[in-house]
C-alpha cells in the first residue's frame, strides 16, 4: 500500500478537513480527494463521511486508524533504521521550530554525541503544526515547540522558560502606537492576553505567523512587533533592535515533545542531555534578561 496515501488519512482525520488537509501536505484538494479515493477503494469501505462542515471518521476509519498510525510509525522506523551509517549503532531524529535551534537544539546535540557518539542524529525545522505532523508519523521522535499540541502518543514537558517582549526597529518606540506594528501570533494564549492588554494593537494591518523569523522583517523596515526575548537578545544588543518602555510582557515558555515509543534508554539519555542543556541556557538568560532590562533603561535615557 503506498504509504503517501495513508499519511493523507492521518492528516484529514487529525484536521478533519480536506481543504486543512491540502493546506499542511502542500498539495491541491483534488490531490487529497483522490488519495482518500484510492485508499477506500483499496479497503474497500469509505473511511469519512463528508460534509459541508468538514470530514468525519466512518466506523471502519476509526478501525483503521490505529492501524494507520502503526503503519506509518513502522514504515519511519524501517526507513530511519535502513538510513543508519556505517559505524553508528542508534538513531535520533530530532525538530525544532525556527528560533529554538540557536540556544537549545544545536547545544542539545552537541551534548548528545558528547555522551553517545555512536549516535546517528537527524534534524527537521518548522513550526508547530508540522511538528507535530513529523511526530504523529514518526518521522521525528522529538521536537522543541513552543506550543505544543497534544495527540495520542504523544508527551510534553516544558523545556525553558522564556517570555514574549516588544521590540522595535528604531528608538523611543512608544507602546501607545508603535510605528508599523506587526501581529505575531504566537497562538491562542497570547492572542488572548495581547487582546486585553493592548486592544489598541488588536487590529493590526499586517498579522505574520513566521515566529521570530518575524525579527528579520522588522529589523529591516520601520516596524514593530512581539518577539521572544532570547531570539532578539542579540539583535538587541548589536542595536538592531530596541525593547519597547512600559511594554507588557508575556509569559512563553519553550516545550519538548516526545513520542511515547521512544527506546527506553535512548529516551532517557536524551532527556539527560537536554536537561544539561537548559539548565546552561536558563543561568545564560538570567544574565540576558537583566541585560535586555539594562538596554531598555538605556533606550529611555534611564525613565523605566
Amino acid at each position: 500500500m503506498d504509504i503517501t496515501l495513508i499519511k493523507t488519512f492521518i492528516e484529514v482525520a487529525n484536521t478533519g478537513s480536506f481543504v486543512a488537509a491540502c493546506d499542511r501536505l502542500y498539495v491541491t484538494q483534488s490531490a487529497v480527494s483522490l488519495r482518500i479515493q484510492r485508499l477506500e477503494d483499496s479497503l474497500g469501505h469509505a473511511v469519512f463521511m463528508r460534509s459541508k462542515a468538514g470530514a468525519v471518521l466512518t466506523p471502519a476509519g476509526e478501525q483503521f486508524w490505529h492501524y494507520a498510525l502503526s503503519l506509518v510509525k513502522i514504515w519511519e522506523e524501517a526507513r530511519q533504521q535502513i538510513a543508519i551509517p556505517e559505524g553508528f549503532t542508534k538513531s535520533l531524529s530530532i525538530g525544532a521550530q525556527y528560533s529554538l535551534w540557536p540556544r537549545l537544539g544545536f547545544r542539545w546535540i552537541d551534548a548528545l554525541q558528547n555522551d553517545m557518539p555512536d549516535l546517528s542524529i537527524r534534524t527537521e525545522l518548522g513550526m508547530a503544526d508540522r511538528m507535530t505532523r513529523y511526530l504523529i508519523e514518526g518521522v521525528i521522535q522529538a521536537a522543541l515547540v513552543y506550543t505544543p499540541q497534544l495527540r495520542p502518543g504523544l508527551v510534553a514537558e516544558k523545556a525553558l522558560e522564556d517570555e514574549l517582549v516588544l521590540v522595535a526597529s528604531y528608538p523611543d518606540a512608544d507602546v501607545n502606537g508603535p510605528e508599523g506594528y506587526v501581529f505575531v501570533d504566537w497562538g491562542p494564549e497570547f492572542t488572548h492576553a495581547h487582546a486585553t492588554a493592548l486592544p489598541h494593537l488588536t487590529n493590526a494591518g499586517l498579522k505574520f505567523h513566521l515566529g521570530a523569523l518575524a525579527a528579520d522583517y522588522i529589523m529591516n523596515r520601520r516596524a514593530s512587533a512581539y518577539l521572544p526575548a532570547r531570539a532578539v537578545k542579540r539583535r538587541v544588543d548589536a542595536g538592531n533592535l530596541h525593547i519597547v518602555a512600559d511594554a507588557p510582557r508575556f509569559e512563553y515558555p519553550s516545550w519538548v515533545v516526545w513520542r511515547d515509543d521512544v527506546d527506553p534508554d535512548l529516551a532517557l539519555r536524551a532527556k539527560a542531555a537536554l536537561k544539561r542543556v537548559v539548565q546552561a541556557a536558563e543561568i545564560e538568560q538570567e544574565t540576558d534578561v537583566g541585560h535586555i532590562e539594562n538596554m531598555e533603561d538605556y533606550d529611555t535615557g534611564g525613565v523605566l
